[in-house]
């Protein structure tokens, strides 16, 4: 199996996570997106349609988008589970993952800030505080979901005892924020779970700095 990845990419981080989590051997072959080799022809037309990383490549099988890599690695490797089976519980990891996935991310990652500072011409503060007030609202949505979360299910991580999907989503996105600057302190139950994680094998593994196309 290869994973095609960028080690600053916070949709790599995901099923970097996930993979080290599951335990599945796989290859490492990073894609610079911040020199467009994502948009190599060659990538496009063999790896992935979608122009973007991450994406898994196991035989003949191609897939990219984050979520849907998890979900494939869950059914084929399904211990330890990312995504619960009860019903009500793989609804709120997915609440929770999607809230990131969807609501946060898309309007904060590379490209968009690109356009903004290349295309619209925005100065470097007025990106920021675009960046800032976005995952303002973000994790404001978040920390009331976890809050929620703590009082049906406990422990450590989004939902209970163990890691699931939301802890693979969370982690980079509290990481890329921090890396940005923001100030988290209104988010609590967020940052705790981020540092309990940040002592945990695979998450350690799986960080931006431990990756081999690293870059300062």
């Amino acid at each position: 199996m290869q994973l095609y990845s960028f080690f600053n990419s916070s949709t790599s981080y995901r099923v970097r996570i996930a993979l080290r989590l599951k335990g599945v051997e796989h290859e490492y072959l990073g894609v610079n997106i911040r020199t467009g080799g994502h948009r190599d022809k060659q990538y496009v037309n063999q790896v992935n349609p979608s122009a973007s990383v991450p994406a898994i490549v196991d035989g003949d099988f191609h897939l990219g988008q984050s979520l849907a890599i998890i979900d494939w690695l869950d059914a084929r490797y399904p211990e330890p589970r990312l995504l619960p089976a009860d019903a009500g519980l793989r609804a709120r990891v997915l609440e929770l993952s999607t809230l990131i996935g969807c609501d946060i991310h898309p309007v904060n990652n590379l490209r968009i800030l690109k356009y903004l500072q290349d295309v619209l011409k925005v100065t470097p503060e007025q990106k920021d505080a675009w960046y800032r007030h976005w995952i303002a609202e973000g994790m404001a949505g978040v920390e009331r979901l976890l809050a929620q979360a703590a009082e049906a299910y406990g422990g450590p991580w989004c939902f209970g005892a163990q890691p699931t999907l939301a802890d693979c989503c969370l982690v980079p996105q509290i990481a890329n924020a921090l890396r940005m600057g923001c100030d988290l302190d209104a988010f609590p139950r967020s940052l705790a779970v981020y540092r309990h994680a940040s002592e945990h094998p695979a998450f350690v593994a799986a960080e931006p700095r431990r990756q081999p196309d690293y870059t300062a």
